[in-house]
């Protein structure tokens, strides 16, 4: 099964996509979920809960749930500390971000929640943490972010990020997961609520500066001298997302020129292009939905946009157009430990199994250890914490990086600062990060890659992400010997949910998605395009294979 593009893909959204926002607010209160029927419960995938109102996937009572189950675990793990509570501009995130409140609240919970009603990128609320907690052994913060990242407009997100700043593990989500599970099958009855209003008012709730705070850090991380210097001509798209009152703060701050092409913000996301599959989604990475940033490419040095919580980046150049997030990464990579003199020798370089393996050949190249570890930033965390990488990355423009000390800057992805290192590597380089990969291909070889995307219904994606080495008969992958199958990471030995497939000159991997009802097959050849597609043939035969035995 192959990905089928829309006509409507790269064109502006119609009317008819648009979402209908007050209806997917009353839907929000009115409709309940029963927990007998699976895709109503709550279940947190590579990132946190995730739904629709319309669907009863993300409703109050899934954010009621889950609240409370998030100040059972903070009691029973003695977590006293504030909490960070942060939302983007989904729809959504308003009312979930209040009903949050009212449990916190209720509870007792300090919180702190951002000045004047701001919203608050992912890397924000993760920094916050990371601040907080420096030098203490009691009275830890942790955080909530209400986002349901890039997805559609009529999806909501809820993630809980733990005390070292970073996405919360399995075992942890397992448990909130369970515990808010049983709160719904209980009818909500242990929940404890305050109304909004009085929650506001709350002794326990306190207003933070998440904007001065990270933007007055940033000069620990990217090199604002060189840009300023370079004179770097730079333009951000924040795509009506969470940052969209940062950037103009940063050009300020650091006196560098960048303009800002909109600030705008509208739940129906109707300034977008439409994406591959015929709905609006805020991804950075995708050239389908990142029609108006690319036209911007010939007047700027560099460009660059992030997705609604601005946990993700998009860079354009003007002899590249959008890059490809696995061309970025390893531009990014080369780059950083190249010239970050005080990093610690000994820190790795980490990357998620279906990240090009252009990167193992960067890694090589710098003398780096290559840790790579299935999809899912919560797998970097503690790496990035202890210092122990210098870098974090995933195939989907996901990041994060030590600072220029090699101390830890974020656990979580942070889209600006790969965005403002895009005009960093231009400044120093005197070569845009198109041109730098161009170097990169020249010397390391050039991989031709692709991912499929397709329909799969939850049974499907169980089905996949329970596939074993025992189960492929094949002993060679488009005309190569086959090197290794794998369904547990080299870094880490964690289960990836799929299987990867190796040889001389090209991989694929399988995976369902942890956040949508689709299977992804991801491959790359370092040959030719039509290596490339017979791998994709030959992968798509075994994921058709194992779907329908």
């Amino acid at each position: 099964m192959s990905t089928t593009i829309s006509p409507l893909a790269g064109k502006p959204a119609p009317a008819s996509l648009l979402v209908n926002v007050p209806k997917l607010l009353a839907a929000y209160f009115d409709l309940r979920p029963d927990p007998s029927v699976p895709a109503q419960r709550v279940a947190f995938g590579t990132s946190g809960h995730r739904g629709s109102s319309f669907a009863r996937s993300f409703n109050e009572w899934h954010v009621l749930a889950i609240s409370q189950a998030i100040c059972d675990y903070r009691k029973q793990w003695g977590i006293d500390g504030p909490l960070y509570l942060g939302i983007d501009t989904h729809a959504l995130s308003q009312p979930a971000f209040e009903s949050a409140l009212e449990v916190l609240a209720g509870n007792g919970c300090v919180t702190k929640i951002a000045k004047g009603g701001e919203f608050t990128p992912t890397p924000a609320v993760s920094r916050a943490i990371l601040a907080h907690n420096q030098g203490r052994k009691r009275g830890l913060a942790d955080g909530i972010v209400v986002t349901p990242s890039h997805n559609p407009p009529d999806n909501g997100g809820f993630k809980y990020n733990t005390p070292n700043g970073g996405p919360a593990d399995v075992q942890v989500t397992d448990w909130i997961e369970a515990r808010a599970n049983l709160l719904l099958e209980g009818g909500l009855k242990d929940v404890r609520r305050t109304p909004y209003a009085q929650a506001r008012r709350a002794a326990s709730v306190h207003a933070h500066d998440f904007l001065d705070v990270y933007v007055s850090d940033l000069r620990n991380i990217i090199d604002f001298d060189a840009i300023r210097g370079a004179g770097i001509r730079m333009a951000v798209d924040p795509l009506g997302g969470a940052g969209v009152h940062y950037w103009a703060s940063i050009a300020e701050r650091y006196e560098i020129d960048l303009t800002v092409v909109s600030e705008d913000v509208d739940p129906t996301f109707r300034f977008m292009s439409v994406d591959w599959d015929g709905r609006i989604r805020m991804d950075p990475s995708s050239s389908y939905a990142m029609q108006r940033l690319i036209g911007l490419k010939d007047r700027y040095d560099v460009a660059f946009a992030c997705d609604t919580d601005h946990d993700r980046h998009g860079i354009v150049t003007r002899g590249s157009g959008l890059l490809p997030p696995n061309h970025y990464l390893a531009v990014a990579i080369d780059y950083l430990f190249r010239r970050r003199a005080r990093w610690n020798p000994a820190a790795a370089v980490g990357k998620t199994l279906v990240s090009t393996a252009l990167i193992d050949r960067v890694a090589q190249r710098l003398g780096r250890r290559l840790y790579e570890v299935p999809v899912g930033f919560k797998w970097f965390v503690d790496g990035l914490f202890d210092g122990s990488l210098g870098f974090g990355g995933e195939e989907s423009a996901g990041a994060s990086f030590a600072r220029i000390d090699g101390a830890v800057w974020t656990t979580d992805k942070d889209g600006i600062v790969p965005a403002l290192l895009s005009a960093e590597i231009t400044a120093r380089n005197g070569r845009d990060p198109g041109e730098s990969y161009r170097d990169l291909v020249r010397d390391l070889g050039e991989p031709f890659s692709d991912r499929v995307e397709a329909p799969a219904t939850a049974a499907q994606k169980a089905k996949l992400a329970k596939l074993s080495p025992q189960q492929l008969r094949s002993t060679e992958l488009a005309g190569e010997k086959i090197d290794r199958v794998f369904d547990r990471a080299p870094g880490n030995d964690a289960a990836i949910g799929g299987i990867k497939v190796t040889s001389a000159n090209g991989w694929f991997a399988a995976r369902p998605s942890g956040t949508e009802g689709i299977y992804k097959i991801y491959a790359e050849s370092f040959k030719d395009a039509a290596h490339l597609r017979a791998i994709l043939h030959e992968a798509q035969g075994i994921v058709d294979t194992a779907l329908d035995s």
